[in-house]
């Protein structure tokens, strides 16, 4: 297993994290006070390390969001690109208390203000789209596609460079992702 070192701000400590380590439940406070080293999610309160984009994913994700800006420049919606927090209201399925959440998208367009604030959002985006990149596990990519569906993302694009496709996910009425 792998370390995470985290920087506390408050004390100026610095912690050594197993990662993944079952045990341990993260919230966003706790998200809020570290400096990671490396990029970093929160899925149901555990960690997740992000891999950092090469040259292609970056290519692929500002023509998407160039593209999109143009695209909402006279619309009320609104498109970010990582780093920014997107924070999802997710229930543990085994004491359905809420468990934090926090995702870092490769883009997502948000059309309700209400959502945002100076930190991301917190609630869910109407569209987002995550670039695959080397790095990416098939467990990411499951995880993603249910923390999306089951909190109410209406759109879900997942782009595969090496591919060269885009496999689109819309919501349905009964709230299931929908393929194109």
């Amino acid at each position: 297993m792998s370390k995470l070192t985290i920087h506390n701000i408050d004390n100026n400590s610095y912690t050594k994290v197993e990662e993944p380590d079952p045990s341990l439940t993260y919230t966003y406070a706790d998200y809020l006070k570290w400096q990671f080293e490396e990029r970093l999610e929160l899925f149901r309160g555990k960690i997740f390390k992000l891999s950092f984009p090469n040259t292609m994913h970056q290519v692929i994700s500002r023509n998407i969001l160039v593209s999109l800006a143009m695209l909402l420049k006279q619309k009320p919606c609104q498109v970010f690109s990582a780093p920014f927090d997107v924070r999802l209201p997710v229930r543990n399925r085994k004491n359905d208390e809420e468990v934090t959440t926090v995702l870092q998208p490769d883009i997502c367009v948000i059309c309700d203000p209400a959502i945002l604030d100076s930190r991301g959002c917190c609630g869910a985006p109407d569209l987002v789209i995550e670039i695959l990149s080397p790095g990416n596990s098939k467990k990411e990519i499951k995880l993603k596609h249910e923390l999306y569906e089951v909190t109410g993302v209406k759109e879900y694009w997942i782009v595969n460079p090496v591919e060269e496709n885009i496999v689109v996910f819309i919501l349905n009425e009964q709230g299931k992702f929908s393929g194109l």
